[in-house]
């Protein structure tokens, strides 16, 4: 039975199916698979396989065609050529010649031999091998002993020569004769071209019932499977495939019987992945996989859904409550994260059993909690609520493997729709009240206000000017000297960062404190940027003073905390050594000891790199922090800097006086210098000389100065301390 009336056979069936679904399915195959003998010649497969199958064929009969058609077609044309000449030149030999002497030939016979045959001309030799005579067009070979055999063939294949022995032409002499070919060469050429047309009728007549063969056994039964994987390419879920009229006990048969089943176990796999995938995108998308409360997302679209009312209904009165666990950072990094996310668990869990079921309780972030719960009553308020919620967590330890945790929180408060129109926007506030506790000391609750707004967009507005202003150069460099109590010698100088903003006044601007925009630089992390440009322009400074003053001095940059640790602040001393031809010692980074303890080995070894560079190294600030001495003598540091606080109060302030005594004395005890800022008059100045202090800087001696009056201080300065007032 062929293709096309199996496939007939089938529609049939489906036909006289009562299933709705079969029909269906039926007129799907039959508008994709259509009768055997156009589906074929439509596929470029089969394009393929029969230009593959005709070129081949084509090849090896050109190849038995070159090998010895041709050459075997020739051949007998010349020996054609050659009887038709024996023959001839037999007729007019004259058979009583048997001299050596004379030609056998008569002049008549030979022209009217050139008119009629394809001899053109020819030599006569006798049969000792000595020429007698030659007739026509004159000849190439020579008749020689042991070379009678030789024929010769011009380049164009228009003459031929043969030698005709004694033998050939029953006569005593022997006979060179040159024929025309031309019409030889002709029929070679006439003979190819048959041969070609019947090769090429040959080849595709073999090439179609390959063809024919391998579409009904192989080409077929491929497309088929072809039409079903398009159609489960289309529609993976409901792929609408029909019944496989091909028997599987062939390999094609059960490949295309497979092929059905992996088919419809990948639409009943993809259903059940599908709908696996949406419960778990959903639980992913809204819920929080550690603690299983709804996280941010979710909270704020219930809030949205919840504060937007129809018309006419009564707005509904919301507490936002968000909070954030004190110091969790420090548990993690102490304990572990297994302790930390243990107790997150402990904190979600508390609190959604001990608020009310109207309450919306949500993880926000990675220590941080939202709590929604509408204010029905109204004797209750959201300060109420979140006391109860501080009271949650402050009722009773968090006991994880069993150790217990005393854990604290910093709330921040806002009113739906006291606070915002917006839910999103109450949330928000919220945000903002809890960064104010924060701030403020946290484990503190903190109702929203709009202080607190405005506050937060005047950080915002500095940090825009201060990029502004850090990108047009704004930013400048002041100076304040330092001194050595014991020569009187100015030995340095601290870069201090300036910001004169420009403004529509009549002074055209102003200077911006540096309390003001250095907190906010170190919270967004643009201190990064500005302290590579303060560290570039302090080294600048430092080559202008010795090239065009002759003042070679150290000068101290202050190196921020984020620098440290997040930065690359050893690569950023290199480049600014290299770049501005710096000698490395002219160069002190001073860090204040907090950022020494955040992590011990780190800092030592980036301490130990940046000493290798030559730059010296200083403690700013130092007692003001919680330095270890074990650590300390780690540090391949070269100063200690004590506190400005300290100095102002030393002289009436036992306590601090013996501060910076004890500071002087650690500092000669681990050989290092010990320097004091915040001098201001000469009191200050001889008790630090009394304590045995190196060096000083304070408004006692200049406050911080442009370059230009750092080199006017210096070149006017004496040498002499007593010659400050004050």
């Amino acid at each position: 039975m062929g293709f096309s009336s199996i496939t007939k056979s089938l529609v049939k069936d489906n036909a006289a199916s009562d299933n709705a679904a079969e029909r269906k399915a039926a007129s799907g195959f039959k508008s994709i698979f259509v009768s055997s003998p156009t589906h074929i010649w439509s596929s470029k497969v089969s394009w393929r396989v029969a230009l593959t199958a005709f070129l081949t064929i084509m090849l090896v009969q050109t190849f038995v065609l070159n090998v010895g058609g041709v050459a075997q077609f020739r051949a007998n044309e010349l020996k054609s050529l050659e009887l038709q000449a024996r023959s001839a030149i037999a007729s007019v030999v004259d058979p009583e010649s048997r001299g050596t002497r004379t030609s056998p030939f008569n002049e008549s016979q030979i022209e009217r031999m050139f008119r009629t045959t394809h001899i053109r001309g020819l030599t006569v030799y006798s049969y000792k091998y000595d020429f007698i005579k030659s007739y026509g067009e004159p000849v190439h070979l020579i008749a020689k002993f042991g070379q009678l055999d030789e024929t010769y063939m011009s380049e164009n294949g228009n003459v031929y020569e043969l030698i005709f022995k004694s033998s050939d032409i029953q006569s005593t002499f022997i006979v060179v004769v040159q024929m025309d070919s031309s019409r030889v060469e002709e029929k070679v050429h006439d003979y190819v071209m048959d041969s070609i047309k019947i090769m090429g009728i040959l080849s595709l007549l073999v090439t179609s019932v390959l063809m024919i063969a391998l579409g009904k056994w192989l080409l077929e039964p491929i497309l088929f499977m072809r039409a079903n994987l398009v159609a489960a390419f289309k529609n993976p879920e409901l792929p609408e495939i029909e019944d496989s009229p091909y028997s599987s006990s062939d390999e094609i048969g059960a490949a295309i019987a497979l092929t059905q089943k992996l088919i419809k176990q990948n639409a009943e796999s993809l259903k059940h992945i599908k709908s696996t995938a949406e419960d778990k995108i959903h639980k992913l998308a809204y819920y929080d996989s550690l603690t299983g409360l709804p996280n941010r997302t979710l909270f704020v679209q219930t809030l949205s859904e919840k504060g937007n009312v129809r018309r006419g209904e009564d707005v509904p009165r919301f507490a936002i409550v968000t909070l954030d666990l004190d110091h969790f950072k420090d548990i993690n990094d102490s304990m572990g994260h297994n302790v930390g996310d243990a107790i997150l668990r402990s904190v979600g869990k508390k609190l959604r059993a001990s608020l009310p079921e109207s309450a919306f309780v949500s993880r926000t972030g990675e220590d941080e909690f939202a709590i929604m719960m509408p204010l029905v009553d109204d004797a209750l308020n959201a300060r109420d609520v979140a006391e109860r919620v501080a009271g949650v967590i402050k009722s009773q330890p968090f006991k994880v493997f069993n150790e217990e945790f005393q854990v604290r929180s910093s709330i921040g408060v806002s009113t739906y729709p006291d606070d915002g129109a917006e839910p999103d926007m109450v949330l928000k506030n919220a945000d903002i009240a809890l960064n104010r506790a924060k701030e403020e000391g946290r484990d503190t609750i903190k109702e929203y206000s709009e202080d607190f707004d405005r506050a937060v967009q005047e950080r915002f507005q500095i940090l825009r000017d201060l990029r502004d202003a850090l990108e047009h150069n704004q930013l400048d460099l002041h100076y304040q000297p330092q001194l050595c109590l014991k020569t009187g010698q100015v030995i340095g100088a601290e870069a201090l960062l300036r910001w004169w903003k420009p403004d529509n006044s009549k002074e055209g601007g102003s200077f911006v404190s540096p309390g003001v925009f250095i907190p906010v630089a170190e919270q967004s992390g643009l201190i990064v940027p500005i302290g590579q440009y303060v560290l570039r322009r302090a080294c600048e400074t430092s080559v202008r003073l010795k090239k065009d003053h002759g003042i070679d001095m150290r000068i101290a940059v202050n190196v921020s905390g984020n620098q440290f640790t997040h930065g690359d602040i050893c690569s950023d001393v290199i480049k600014c050594v290299h770049d501005t031809g710096v000698d490395p010692k002219m160069l002190e980074l001073e860090v204040t000891e907090s950022v020494f303890m955040d992590d011990i080995n780190h800092t030592v070894s980036i301490l130990n790199d940046l000493h290798k560079i030559g730059v010296e190294l200083a403690i700013d600030d130092f007692g003001t922090g919680y330095s270890s001495l074990s650590y300390l003598s780690q540090f391949p540091i070269d100063r200690l800097k004590i506190d400005q606080s300290f100095v102002r109060q030393a002289l009436n302030d036992k306590e601090n006086a013996s501060i910076a005594k004890t500071i002087i004395n650690l500092g000669h005890s681990l050989n290092l210098k010990v320097i004091a800022e915040g001098v201001e008059t000469k009191e200050h100045e001889n008790f630090l000389i009394n304590q045995g202090c190196d060096e000083v800087q304070g408004f006692r001696y200049s406050r911080p100065v442009p370059e230009k009056k750092l080199v006017e201080f210096i070149e006017s300065y004496n040498g002499d301390l007593n010659s400050f007032k004050g």
